[in-house]
C-alpha cells in the first residue's frame, strides 16, 4: 500500500513511517522543510499547501500532525497553537483527500480527552457524548476540520489516542525520571483512572484502521483494562527497582502545572470497544504488560 504520513517527524510519527516501510509499504512524509529524497514531501499547512499529487497516489493518508499537549506552560497563546495547528493541518489534508479523483482513506489523529478532562469511573467508549473541558474543544474541532474528506466520500477514522508509552520517547521518558531519582510516587489521590497504550499496540491499531476497509468514525486507541494512576506509578516503580512513596499533592501539582495539571489529575476510564470488535487482538492488554512492554527496548518491534 502507498501512505502518506504527515507529522513523521514527531514520536508517532517516525514509529509508524519506520513500521510502515519495514512491512514493505510505500511511505512519503510531508515535511516542512526542503524534502531530502524521493519520501519526503513538502507541505505547508498554515497557507494550505500540499502536493496533490502524492495525496492522489496514496491509499492511505495519516496525518498526526498538530503541537505537543505535553508543553508547559499553556499561556493564552499556547492555548490557541494547540487548536490551530490541529484544525489547519487537518483542513489542508482534508481538502486535499476530498480533491483526489479516488479519495485516499484518512486516518486522523485525535485524543482520548474527547471525552473531557474528568469523568469519574464513567466507562467511556467511543458513543459516550463528550464532555467539557479546553482539550475535548480541542478535540471537536480538530475532528470537525476532516469533514471535507467525510463530504467526498473518503473513509475516515479518528484515532482518540490515550498517551503512548515507550522508552523511545513520550511521556514515559518525562513520568520515569522521578522515580529512577527514587522521589516518584501517585499524583493526587492516584484514585484516577490514567489510559495509556503501548507504543507496539498504538502501531498495530493504526496499521489495522488504515487496512480494515470498513473501518471509520473514532476509535479509541487505549490499553483493554483501565488502570487508577496509583496503580501505574506502582507498577513502574516496581518495574524501575524504585520506591514510589513521595505523592504529589494535587493542589500543588494544579499551582505548577495550570492547565497541563489536567492530563494528570483527570480520570477518563478509557476502553477499545470498537477495535476489539473489529477483531483488533492487543499485546498489552493491562498496566503491567504496557509498562513492561514499554521499558523492553525492543518491545516496540515486538509483535
Amino acid at each position: 500500500m502507498r501512505f502518506c504520513v504527515c507529522g513523521a517527524s514527531g514520536f508517532l510519527g517516525n514509529a509508524l513511517a519506520a513500521r510502515l516501510r519495514a512491512q514493505g509499504h510505500t511511505v512519503v512524509s510531508h515535511v516542512r522543510r526542503e524534502p531530502d529524497g524521493p519520501d519526503e514531501s513538502h507541505w505547508d499547512p498554515d497557507v494550505g499547501e500540499v502536493d496533490q499529487a502524492v495525496i492522489d497516489a496514496s491509499d492511505v493518508v495519516v496525518n498526526l500532525s498538530g503541537a505537543a499537549i505535553a508543553h508547559w506552560p499553556w499561556t493564552p497563546s499556547y492555548r490557541r497553537e494547540l487548536l490551530d495547528s490541529r484544525v489547519s493541518t487537518t483542513t489542508t489534508i482534508a481538502e486535499a483527500v476530498a480533491r483526489a479523483p479516488q479519495p485516499p482513506a484518512l486516518l486522523s489523529g485525535s485524543g482520548i480527552n474527547a471525552y473531557g478532562e474528568d469523568r469519574g469511573d464513567t466507562l467511556l467508549v467511543e458513543g459516550t457524548p463528550r464532555g467539557p473541558g479546553f482539550l475535548a474543544d480541542v478535540v471537536e474541532a480538530w475532528e470537525a476540520s476532516a469533514a471535507p474528506a467525510i463530504a467526498a466520500g473518503a473513509r475516515v477514522c479518528f484515532l482518540r489516542t490515550a498517551p503512548v508509552l515507550d522508552r523511545s520517547g513520550g511521556l514515559l521518558r518525562v513520568v520515569a525520571l522521578p522515580f529512577r531519582l527514587g522521589v516518584g510516587g501517585r499524583l493526587g489521590s492516584g484514585q484516577q483512572y490514567f489510559p495509556m497504550i503501548s507504543l507496539r499496540d498504538w502501531l498495530g491499531a493504526v496499521t489495522f484502521l488504515a487496512e480494515d476497509a470498513d473501518a471509520s468514525g473514532p476509535y479509541n486507541l487505549v490499553a483493554p483494562e483501565p488502570a487508577t494512576n496509583a496503580e501505574f506509578t506502582r507498577v513502574l516503580a516496581g518495574a524501575l527497582h524504585r520506591p514510589s512513596m513521595i505523592p504529589l499533592p494535587s493542589l500543588a501539582m494544579r499551582l505548577a502545572l495550570g492547565g497541563l495539571s489536567a492530563l494528570a489529575l483527570g480520570s477518563l476510564r478509557a476502553t477499545p470497544r470498537k477495535l476489539e470488535e473489529g477483531g483488533f487482538t492487543f499485546a498489552d492488554r493491562d498496566v503491567r504488560d504496557v509498562v513492561a512492554t514499554a521499558l523492553d527496548a525492543k518491545g516496540q518491534s515486538a509483535a
